[in-house]
């Protein structure tokens, strides 16, 4: 089983000055990566964000959760990726996505198309990518992409390429994750409705066992090499676990109270027994990366300090 290791997902700062704290305190906690994510929102622009904080810390890495494929050419984003791990003496983390909300493609003027194309087109960008990231001359014709003998300047530090995340809950994009990528993420929700109803079914251990299945079958002999990432949403510390997660059933209808205990993507009770369940967790479906949002950051601190590493 690989170490344990811990991210925090960061949204926004209204200064430099707070970002720069944000960052070292992340840091100083000991948790091993400070992820961006990428939406047109209130947030912070991925790239730029990711070399700040780099800039203010010493070792900890830094990565995108994740780059919405669809709003970069992968030329682009192979040549920023590179840049950034250049900068960041080969921190980077280069996590990459589908897309799921409409409503930011049409304020964007962006065609929203089904979730298979937006796969499809994905899975050509990681091509691309990749090509361009061992410095030889790309040439890849296919079906949303084209480029015609192009090489990028700078390379990265980390050879052949920054750690490439691929994260989602549908089957199509975690079978592309199992062949391409090298961390899967669990993200456990699949938005419907262009982002506007998320389905929670993912997060029940039926779901998470025939999602951790496909991702053995698909990959084979890569399997044992691969880290696997969930996307923790809720991190309450608290006495009587059993009174919390009936309290979140009632907000989120479709799992009940044993269904979110039970869940790799809440974690609800004393620290001791959310120590005790990422063991678990990971005995059993080989999770060791588990990434946390920015309001949680202290709670589940001392669960870092217990875990990371081991």
């Amino acid at each position: 089983m690989k170490p344990f290791r811990f991210g925090v997902s960061v949204r926004l700062s209204r200064s430099r000055a707070e970002w720069v704290e944000k960052a070292r305190r992340i840091e100083a906690l000991g948790y091993d990566v400070l992820t961006v994510p990428d939406h047109l929102a209130e947030l912070l622009a991925p790239i730029p964000a990711l070399v700040s904080a780099a800039e203010a810390t010493t070792a900890i890495r830094v990565g995108t959760n994740v780059l919405n494929n669809d709003f970069r050419h992968p030329v682009l984003v192979a040549r920023e990726a590179a840049t950034v791990d250049l900068l960041t003496g080969g921190r980077l983390e280069l996590g990459l996505g589908a897309g799921h909300v409409k409503s930011e493609y049409d304020e964007a003027g962006l065609v929203f198309d089904r979730g298979g194309a937006r796969v499809e087109r994905l899975a050509e960008a990681i091509a691309v990518i990749k090509g361009l990231m061992t410095g030889e001359p790309v040439t890849f014709a296919g079906r949303h992409y084209r480029v015609t003998g192009h090489t990028i300047h700078p390379l990265p530090v980390q050879r052949p390429h920054p750690p490439i995340a691929v994260s989602g809950n549908g089957m199509q994009l975690l079978s592309l994750a199992a062949r391409e990528a090298d961390i899967i993420g669990f993200s456990g929700i699949t938005f419907r409705r262009g982002g506007t109803a998320p389905d929670l079914s993912g997060w029940k251990v039926s779901g998470v066992d025939r999602r951790v299945d496909l991702v053995r079958a698909v990959a084979g002999d890569r399997f044992a090499n691969l880290e696997l990432n969930v996307l923790v949403q809720q991190v309450i510390v608290v006495d009587d676990r059993r009174r919390a997660a009936e309290e979140l059933a009632r907000h989120w209808n479709q799992l009940s109270p044993d269904e979110i205990l039970e869940s790799p993507f809440v974690l609800v009770g004393t620290i001791d027994q959310m120590v005790k369940d990422l063991l678990v967790r990971r005995e059993r479906w080989g999770f060791s990366y588990f990434t946390i949002f920015e309001p949680y950051l202290s709670a589940f601190a001392p669960v870092v300090d217990q875990l990371r590493g081991k």
